[in-house]
């Protein structure tokens, strides 16, 4: 005995307060004695019998250093059956304890191993054992004072453990087949049935401890065994922790292999897996309450991770079947008044009272419905605009939880995300964000999440430019939010009401042309008539036995009188537009004159062939000018306008009629030049075809004959008379 108390205050001293050289010299020293643990563990009952208390506190540092040490060599051998129970006896007497820890007491009597099936091979109970006394000793005997490094060594000596026993129960089949078998079996007892599930979700929990590759194969084996049937009747018991623990299954399925559950809810009939998990999120498991629903809902209705004829079946099932029920659960837990009971409830067939559903629940419920706002867009915007949808889930709003009223102004959020403008349009007919305009007023000026969400939202509509429901809001509820006009989200939303007010105006006018346009338009016609004027100036020379009359009446290449203000000089186009009276041309409408008209009619269209300008003070007077200098008589003039149109619509009679009108006198000619100046245009630009049809008429011929008449007379298109390169000359002779 004295030897024994010599050397303790010496190994304690080594132990515990040598350098890092030195310990790695005592752990080999360790080692090569292979009865140092076991005549450690002999003292340490020795002084437990002698109740020596110092030398058990020394006992307590000796074994503590060596675990500090953190050597898996060292943890092989303490940790083995014959040690372990000893070593963690000695670490009950802690000196800064005052009082002797029970915990091999709580070892052997309280925690009871349960074997629900009888193990065959004795490696596995092993370490299962060791597995469950390396925990307790990680969590509960030395927590307070191990290391990080030396925690890492136990959880991987636990993670190994695990392994080895998963590996080995995998390997044995007519384990497996009798733990299904059991499960099956009507003859087993309820208290039998759960314990064996608490295992069956103990044994996929560990599973995880294997490598990747091996991990597959083991859910794949289990599905193939019928664990979801199995699933499926614990989520239909009663024990709300065996419903529970079915989940936590389901949820280990699903982060494995999404698609090993997916199948098996489209091949199961009607359903039924699917219904008891709609069923499950919305019933209440008070303290146990967890989100397990929820993540499985999402995982099987996830159309990102899966595609195809599966996710089209469970979308449906859930959309026809089970969406309508959780919008009930909204409903029969808000509070409403009357008129709103008959409106949205009345299909409920029962009132229920507001703390009737937890506010989990409906937060729940509000976020899946989110997730099938952003995953189905299609199908739950139809069910929206038909079952009246958003109104019911804006019940959330006079809820006294401020936390589910911001859900519910997220999931507006969310529906506008999608730029939907039949959903945009259904906010505004029948104004849904009055419900959250009024939560947002009765919260007043308190700065929580309310405030934050709602804020959010309009500054979203604002920086979206949502037009419709920007003016919807200031329309509708400006009376309500001018108390917080002083917020600057609120500033920014009304500059940016009143930039779609002034942008209104200028809308209405973008079909009106441009000025600039038709100005440019007319300097490339007038660059085109200059040309033609340039041509007929040999012509002119023809008529110098009448200098009286071109000094008198100017008269351009097409045959028309021009009546300018002497102040201003004669441009030499064919029509002499002024500037500033552009914007003041009105064409008259077109009219076809009919052939049976008298002289004077026929005299009047040929004086009508250029517009009429705001100077002309006495058109009346031009136009008997124009009628007074013809040296001809009038039916000699319409037989010349006659004899010209028949130059265009009959070719054959083109020889004849060129020497009909070589005898004609100066006067003559320029008749015959306007009407064949339209015939020479032919080939202009598409642009400038179509504003000549927008303009008076340059010749009587126009009056006389439309184009549609002259197709009809030639049957064929009289611009495909002429070659594409005819002069103006060849154009009027008809040569």
């Amino acid at each position: 005995m004295p030897h024994n108390t010599i050397i303790l205050p010496l190994g304690q001293e080594i132990v515990t307060e040598s350098s890092l050289a030195d310990q790695m010299q005592l752990t080999e020293l360790i080692l090569n004695d292979q009865a140092f643990f076991q005549k450690l563990m002999d003292l340490f009952r020795i002084c437990e019998d002698l109740e020596n208390v110092d030398g058990l506190h020394m006992i307590f540092k000796i074994v503590k250093g060596i675990i500090m040490l953190n050597s898996p060599q060292v943890f092989e051998k303490i940790f083995g059956d014959e040690l372990i129970i000893d070593i963690i006896g000695s670490l009950e007497y802690d000196p800064f304890v005052p009082q002797v820890q029970q915990y091999r007491k709580f070892l052997k009597d309280q925690a009871v191993f349960k074997e629900v099936i009888p193990f065959k091979n004795p490696v596995v109970l092993s370490k299962i054992h060791q597995t469950f006394r390396v925990g307790y000793l990680k969590d509960v005997v030395l927590a307070r004072v191990l290391d990080e490094a030396t925690v890492a060594s136990l959880n991987s000596i636990i993670h190994s453990n695990n392994a080895i026993v998963i590996s080995l129960l995998k390997d044995d089949s007519t384990f497996i087949q009798e733990l299904f078998a059991r499960l099956r079996s009507p003859t087993t007892s309820a208290e039998s049935k759960k314990n064996l599930v608490y295992f069956l979700h103990e044994f996929c929990s560990l599973s995880k401890s294997l490598q990747m590759g091996q991990q597959l194969p083991i859910f794949r084996d289990l599905m193939n065994e019928g664990i979801i049937d199995i699933i499926t009747d614990a989520l239909q018991s009663e024990d709300k922790k065996i419903v529970l623990m079915g989940t936590d299954i389901l949820i280990l399925f699903l982060n494995q292999d999404p698609n090993l559950l997916r199948s098996y809810v489209v091949r199961q009939e009607e359903n039924l897996l699917l219904g008891l998990l709609v069923k499950g999120m919305i019933t209440d498991f008070g303290e146990d309450m967890h989100c397990q629903f929820l993540e499985i809902l999402r995982s099987l209705l996830d159309s990102v991770t899966f595609t195809g004829a599966q996710r089209d079946t469970i979308v449906e099932t859930f959309y026809e079947k089970h969406l309508g029920q959780l919008i009930d659960v909204i409903i029969l837990s808000c509070p409403r008044d009357e008129a709103s009971t008959g409106k949205l409830a009345g299909t409920a067939g029962r009132v229920e009272s507001q703390n009737s559903t937890k506010p989990e629940i409906l937060l729940n419920i509000c976020e899946l419905l989110c997730f099938c706002v952003v995953h189905h867009p299609y199908r739950i915007k139809c069910n929206f605009l038909l079952n009246n949808a958003i109104d019911k889930v804006l019940l959330l709003t006079q809820r006294r939880e401020k936390y589910l009223v911001a859900a519910a102004v997220r999931f507006v959020r969310t529906i506008l995300s999608r730029h939907d403008e039949h959903l945009i349009s259904h906010f505004v007919k029948y104004s849904l964000l009055k419900s959250i305009v009024d939560a947002f007023v009765a919260n007043g000026n308190r700065y929580n999440v309310l405030n934050s969400a709602v804020l959010e939202l309009f500054e979203y509509i604002r920086k979206e430019n949502l037009k419709l429901l920007v003016k919807h809001i200031v329309d509708s509820f400006w009376n309500q939010l001018v108390q917080f006009e002083h917020l600057p989200s609120l500033q920014s939303f009304k500059v940016k009401y009143k930039q779609f007010l002034e942008n209104c105006g200028p809308e209405t006018n973008v079909n009106a042309p441009d000025p600039r346009k038709r100005i440019d338009e007319r300097a490339l016609e007038k660059e085109e008539e200059d040309y033609f004027n340039e041509e007929s100036d040999e012509e002119d020379t023809t008529s110098a036995s009448h200098p009286q009359k071109v000094q008198s009446q100017p008269v351009l290449s097409n045959g028309v009188a021009v009546s300018c203000p002497s102040s201003r000089p004669r441009s030499g186009g064919l029509v002499d537009y002024d500037d500033e009276d552009d914007e003041d041309y009105r064409p008259p409408p077109r009219k076809q004159t009919e052939t049976s008209e008298d002289d004077e009619g026929s005299m009047e269209s040929l004086g009508l062939k250029r517009k009429l300008t705001p100077k002309e003070k006495e058109p009346g007077l031009a136009k008997k000018q124009r009628l007074g200098k013809s040296s001809k008589p009038r039916d000699s003039v319409f037989a010349a306008l006659c004899s010209t149109l028949s130059q265009a619509v009959l070719p054959s009679k083109k020889t004849a009629n060129a020497m009909h009108l070589s005898t004609q006198s100066g006067e003559e000619n320029h008749i015959e030049k306007e009407s064949g100046s339209p015939r020479s245009c032919d080939n202009k630009s598409p642009n400038e075809g179509n504003l000549r049809e927008k303009e008076s008429p340059r010749n009587c011929s126009e009056y006389l004959h439309s184009p549609s008449d002259n197709r009809q007379l030639s049957g064929e298109d009289p611009r495909s008379l002429l070659p594409s390169k005819s002069s103006p000359e060849m154009a009027v002779n008809g040569s």
